[in-house]
């Protein structure tokens, strides 16, 4: 074996880094290929357990796994599944097998106040901890592993989820920075796994990656083609993987266990079955049946023998629930399962027998198995981080992912006015502007959502803000410029302006709790279910919306300038206002564009002579720029009354 000099005037190496909900990986570029680090036992696999004592100490990895059955309180497994989760979600209440704090029915905390009482937090070893706390030492130890090898780390490229959501994206970037790590980008699993597997088999075409881990489920449509990995679709579950696996035959174990049904097994209990749910899992990759000895409640111990076939039962409906993000992914990339050029299976859970033949039967053909499942992630991220560092041959790489779900904000009435589509390629960056719906408007509210739905109440909220110190302005006179920029981490960027004061506010959307367990993909089954609902349910509120302000400035005009008006025009124009009211109490979008249309050609005369009467008094003895300026806000307030044809 050749050993690596170390060279003190080095630059720092770059390294990539997987951190799982059930193990970790660190992956670097050595001799222009990406491989795995590995511990002074020959490790790479570490396992995302950790171990707090109440002296102080951490312990990380394989040592902390074996505490956890004899001191349940004072380890932490599968962080993963609580990243940017609020402390009432109902995957936390569910994954809870130790002491949470701030989680009803939890131990209450008194700095749970405010925003806090939002994030999961829970005690462990004496001290409080949160999520991101718990991943940075995970972090550490893998960091602490490169050090060993590499004397010198450089950036860090870390992988997380497709589906992550915004919350969890920030909270994996905390982690790292809490410890010690210079993030230089987050990359989406399935994109890791397809750069790893491109460049390493050389292989160009369209692929699915079929990403099952320990705690979630992706799965990806894209195209290698020399170097530039172009992301079709995605889609996936944020709490689906074999940590399932493991709980619904740790509960089998427990009936044989915990005999007495009456009463709540204890927590050690608990662990120790799913302890022994994950060893024989993992035996049954190889074995038809596996002869598993459980310690029995009250002393003792018992013998229990699963077979393969059992197990397959268990899990075939958690395993039928990646089909339906499956077909959806394809449905959504616009292609057939048969025109894929393979499927890459990515994560440990890939390794059960039942999952490599549902995913063969469920795109016709057999999945690749060239590289490591457990390993493709970390060596994709350590090939990122290469590109990013600017070192090696690989800085032709091209990487675009998508977003997973539309972003937008609310406007008037209620209605999520999408500004990013879904499925649009990032870093990304959009803009649409707005106006104001009232006269002396001095802010604007914003109300930052995410998803498919039509309506805001149907979408999940990201943030809130006011952007203030507007002077007051007729209404539709204000231009509000609103801009998402969406960077290379997936995270989002809002910034606020308006346009005739230059008035501006960003913010950075950090909410402070994820999407629930099967939000993401509720929201999709909802866009799908309720479209035309939804899209009727839109255009009824757009039009009466509409139709409230054309009547509301039209009212304010006949008191303005009534002196304009001649014959039967006043008449005209109140029976058409009294139609418009009428119309709008029916409820009927199509009755309502009508009457608006009809409002507008009544008012359309009367508004041409409003409009001479405003420019003969901007002229009177101003100079050409106030003259301008006020012919401008004069034609701002006509265009507010028959803006879109008065619809």
């Amino acid at each position: 074996m050749l050993l690596e000099i170390f060279d003190p005037k080095a630059a720092p190496r770059p390294i990539g880094i997987d951190l799982g909900t059930t193990n970790s990986i660190v992956a670097r570029i050595r001799d222009d290929r990406p491989a795995v680090i590995v511990d002074c036992n020959g490790t790479w696999l570490v396992p995302s357990a950790v171990h707090f004592e109440k002296n102080g100490k951490v312990m990380v990895g394989t040592d902390a796994l074996r505490l956890a059955a004899v001191d349940a309180q004072g380890t932490i497994v599968s962080v993963k599944r609580l990243m940017g989760r609020g402390a009432d979600d109902p995957e936390t209440k569910r994954l809870g097998t130790f002491d949470f704090v701030n989680v009803s029915g939890g131990t209450p905390d008194p700095e749970g106040d405010g925003e806090n009482a939002k994030t999961v937090r829970f005690r462990a070893g004496g001290r409080t901890l949160t999520p991101v706390e718990v991943s940075a030492e995970i972090l550490k130890a893998l960091r602490k592993m490169a050090e060993d090898e590499l004397q010198r780390v450089g950036g860090a490229v870390i992988t997380v989820p497709a589906y992550f959501d915004d919350a969890q994206r920030q909270a994996t970037k905390d982690a790292g920075k809490l410890a010690g790590l210079d993030v230089l980008r987050l990359l989406n699993e399935p994109t890791a796994a397809a750069l790893a597997y491109g460049l390493e088999k050389k292989q160009n075409g369209l692929f699915a990656v079929y990403d099952l881990g320990g705690g979630t489920f992706d799965i990806t449509i894209l195209s290698l083609d020399d170097g530039v990995f172009e992301v079709k679709s995605t889609g996936g579950d944020s709490a689906l993987g074999g940590d399932d696996m493991d709980r619904l035959l740790a509960a089998k174990l427990l009936e044989v266990m915990h005999a007495d049904t009456k009463t709540q097994a204890p927590v050690e209990l608990v662990r120790l079955a799913l302890d022994s749910a994950r060893k024989v899992k993992h035996a049954l990759t190889d074995a038809a049946e596996v002869d598993v000895v459980v310690p029995i409640k009250g002393g003792g111990e018992k013998s229990v023998r699963v077979t393969r076939d059992e197990f397959d039962a268990l899990i075939r409906p958690l395993v039928e629930r990646t089909g339906v993000s499956c077909r959806r992914a394809i449905r959504d990339a616009k292609i057939e399962a048969r025109e894929l050029d393979g499927v890459i299976l990515v994560g440990g859970s890939t390794r059960v027998p039942f999952v490599k033949r549902y995913v063969a039967d469920l795109f016709g053909k057999e999945p690749l198995g060239d590289i490591d499942p457990e390993q493709v992630v970390a060596l994709g991220a350590a090939i990122q981080a290469n590109v990013l560092a600017g070192s090696g041959s690989t800085d032709d790489v091209l990487l675009l992912d998508v977003l997973p779900l539309s972003l937008g904000i609310e406007t008037m009435g209620g209605v999520a006015e999408k500004i990013l589509p879904r499925n649009t390629t990032i870093p990304a960056g959009a803009k649409q502007t707005f106006t104001t719906y009232a006269d002396n408007q001095t802010g604007f509210e914003l109300h930052v959502v995410q998803g498919e739905r039509e309506l805001a109440v149907d979408c999940r909220s990201l943030a809130k803000f006011t952007l203030k110190g507007i002077p007051p302005m007729p209404a539709g006179l204000a231009r509000l410029e609103v801009t998402f920029e969406v960077d290379a981490d997936g995270l989002l960027n809002v910034r606020a302006k308006e346009l005739t004061t230059g008035v501006e506010q960003h913010v950075e959307v950090k909410p402070s709790y994820g999407l629930t367990d099967e939000e993401v993909e509720n929201m999709l089954m909802a866009a799908l279910d309720y479209g035309e609902t939804d899209l009727a349910a839109r255009r009824l509120i757009e039009e009466r919306v509409e139709a409230e302000r054309v009547i509301l400035a039209t009212e304010k005009a006949l008191i303005a300038d009534a002196d304009l008006l001649q014959g039967n025009e006043r008449s005209d124009i109140e029976m058409r206002l009294a139609d418009t009211h009428a119309a709008i109490a029916r409820q009927n979008a199509s009755q309502i564009h009508a009457a608006v249309e009809l409002l507008d050609d009544a008012t359309k005369a009367w508004a041409g002579r409003r409009m001479d009467r405003a420019v003969a008094r901007a002229i009177g003895g101003k100079n050409l720029n106030e003259v301008e300026t006020d012919v401008a806000a004069a034609r701002g307030v006509e265009a507010h009354l028959h803006e879109h044809g008065g619809g």
